[in-house]
């Protein structure tokens, strides 16, 4: 009998982020059959945001004190405004998106969130887009920034806000390729 083989997906959070730049994604991996964890600094639990209003608390899987890259096939970065901006802080955070494109491991940023892509110094010469906001930021960093719902650069995928989702969706199952349904 063959074993199941999953593919994991981390979703790096802090306190803030939007809550539906991770539940969306987050089903729509589950759906194909990947395994996600919320990763965070806070140990037990983080507070998503609708808007400019509190949304659900959420319960963290893995503590980021205790997180390895390796352990993930892929990364996904929701945005919300306080969230990027409290994970750059962390430089345990930043070491872990780092980690992702050093070992060319699929990443994808919603909004905000290419914030930590900056922080990270992983942006030169890539192109993707964002919450129109940081577009500044985004080149600035070396990056091309484009103003279209999703972007794709390598293995790097991009989007600028909620209303966008369906189309990150789409592209981010496809970068993150074979479903998690697949045996080994």
């Amino acid at each position: 009998m063959k074993k199941e083989t999953r593919k994991r997906v981390a979703i790096l959070v802090a306190d803030g982020f939007e809550q539906v730049e991770l539940t969306g994604p987050r089903n729509a991996l589950i759906g194909e059959g990947f395994a996600t964890d919320i990763v965070s600094s806070n140990p037990r639990s983080v507070k998503a945001m609708v808007h400019d209003r509190g949304g659900r608390i959420l319960p963290v899987d893995v503590p980021l004190s205790r997180a390895r890259p390796v352990g993930y096939d892929a990364l996904l970065l929701p945005g919300g405004v306080k969230n990027p901006d409290a994970l750059r802080l962390e430089s345990r955070a930043v070491r872990f998106v780092r980690a992702f494109f050093k070992a060319r491991r699929p990443v994808t940023a919603i909004c905000h969130g290419p914030i930590m892509l900056i922080e990270a110094g992983v942006l030169r010469g890539r192109q993707l887009t964002s919450f129109p906001s940081i577009k500044t930021d985004i080149r600035n960093a070396g990056a091309k920034w484009v103003n279209r719902p999703v972007v794709v650069d390598r293995a790097l995928v991009s989007s600028r806000k909620p209303s966008d989702i369906p189309s990150f969706n789409r592209e981010m199952l496809r970068v993150f390729g074979p479903n998690g349904k697949r045996k080994a």
